[in-house]
């Protein structure tokens, strides 16, 4: 079976599926005709055996059974009716006379409840003893009755030895014929049918296997063809759902591959550009120190300062990038988890926004904060929260020229908290506004390094998706407007 395509193994079940029905047509038919057959010889002969008792004396004057003299009159009528056997049998059942050769009785005694459920007038068929066998037949009974009193019955069986022998050879044509005929009807249906199974199931199935097996020798090729297939709408059609069903599977295989192939790209361009910050700082680093050890006789003590500082600043930028590096590599691979508890988002916006009063005052900067009226306490992680406020003020203290504006606001939209960090300075270059919370990228021609962006604001987008939060740059006149929500 294993070895058997689907068509043939459906054809091969078709076809059984079609000799089991036949056969057991034709038994049931067999049954039936022979209980109609029986049923209508005890109809039409039921009354025989009145018949014969009201015209023959069966009993003599004494009320006895004379064997000798009833087998001439029984061997007579079944002369005239070869199919009959004839009996006359006591009260209780046992066998007074009969015309049956010697040897052919096999039992002397019969049941006498089928004969009174005959006389009743019960539905026929009525089946009671064989004499002459062990089988059960269909028969004729009457009573025999001298002054009232019950002496016997006249019990005729109805089908005798010879009527079996014909009809049994009869039985035996009309089987081969209905056999013959009905292999001959089961192959025709079941090659209709298998021609059918191989147009309906087969062809389609073998259609979408031989679409799918390509996936095999040709992988992301042959699933991009295979998604690109329309969907039928035949949502009735077993194997269409299949085949919508892989059309499907194969749409998300191929988005989740252009995911893996962007992500990979990005990662490339991530490792690219952060070793050309990290060597840029450090080839100025070790430029400066090479320069204090080679000239360290030669420089002044205020050109020896100066190196210094520009040293340690370098060494600063470098030590800030790795930070950052190992934040970010935390907080995308779980190895941070927020810390929840309720507090007032207004008061850690103030406390932030003291940090800042002392460089805000240096530069001439304003802080104007907004909060309009109590708010709920948010769920969230204090530290994780404080640094996003940090990190925006912070962009917008650099990015704001002296004398500028930077405004706070916090109000509550639906089931979130909004803030919002707007400034009036330079504002968002138009060719970083789509990748400016991806990764950084050292291979986009359209940024300069200077003002491409760093980790910050990724870092940020990170700890706002770990709250069920998130962040974007909103449409702005001058400057850069950023707004984050978290959950309440």
């Amino acid at each position: 079976m294993r070895r058997l395509s689907l068509s043939q193994r459906l054809t091969l079940l078709f076809i059984l599926l079609l000799v089991l029905c036949a056969a057991v047509t034709c038994a049931v038919q067999l049954a039936t005709s022979m209980q109609y057959g029986n049923a209508m010889v005890q109809r039409l002969s039921g009354g025989l055996a009145q018949q014969i008792v009201q015209r023959e004396a069966v009993l003599d004057a004494q009320g006895r059974v004379d064997r000798n003299r009833l087998k001439p009159l029984f061997d007579r009528l079944m002369t005239f009716n070869p199919s009959v056997e004839l009996y006359v049998v006591s009260p209780d059942g046992e066998l007074l006379a009969d015309a049956a050769p010697a040897g052919h009785i096999q039992r002397q005694k019969i049941d006498i409840a089928p004969l009174q459920t005959f006389m009743s007038g019960a539905v026929m068929p009525v089946y009671g003893d064989d004499p002459r066998s062990q089988n059960k037949k269909v028969f004729s009974a009457t009573p025999l009755r001298q002054d009232g009193e019950l002496k016997g019955y006249l019990y005729i069986i109805l089908q005798g030895e010879e009527f079996n022998s014909l009809a049994e050879m009869a039985w035996h044509k009309a089987l081969w014929s209905t056999a013959m005929w009905s292999l001959l009807l089961v192959a025709i249906f079941g090659l209709l049918g298998g021609i059918l199974v191989w147009y309906w199931v087969a062809r389609p199935v073998k259609r979408l296997t031989a679409e799918v097996s390509g996936l095999e020798r040709d992988s992301i090729s042959a699933i991009r063809q295979l998604a690109a297939q329309p969907p039928q709408n035949n949502t009735g059609d077993e194997v269409t759902l299949l085949r919508n069903t892989f059309i499907e599977l194969a749409r998300q295989i191929t988005t989740q591959w252009d995911r893996l192939a962007d992500s990979d790209r990005q990662r490339r361009e991530f490792i690219a550009n952060i070793s050309h910050d990290l060597r840029t700082p450090l080839t100025s680093l070790l430029g400066y120190l090479e320069t204090l050890s080679m000239k360290a006789s030669t420089l002044t003590a205020d050109q020896h300062q100066q190196y210094l500082a520009i040293a340690l600043r370098q060494g600063q930028k470098v030590r800030h990038l790795s930070q950052q590096l190992f934040e970010l590599a935390r907080l995308e691979h779980g190895g941070i988890k927020p810390q929840r508890e309720r507090f007032a988002m207004a008061e850690l916006i103030s406390d932030v926004a003291q940090k800042f009063e002392l460089t805000a005052q240096t530069r001439q900067l304003r802080l104007h904060i907004d909060v309009p009226g109590p708010l709920p306490l948010v769920n969230a992680d204090v530290s994780m929260i404080e640094r996003v406020v940090t990190n925006l003020l912070d962009n917008a203290m650099r990015h704001t020229p002296v004398g500028g504006e930077i405004r706070l606001a916090v109000w509550q939209e639906d089931e979130r908290l909004q803030v919002e960090i707007a400034d009036n300075g330079t504002g968002v270059d138009a060719t970083l506004r789509d990748d400016l919370f991806q990764r950084p990228s050292a291979l986009n021609p359209q940024a300069s390094r200077e003002n491409r962006g760093g980790l910050g604001l990724l870092i940020v987008k990170r700890m706002l998706e770990l709250h069920g939060g998130g962040i974007r740059l909103m449409e702005s006149v001058s400057g850069a407007r950023f707004r984050f929500f978290v959950p309440l």
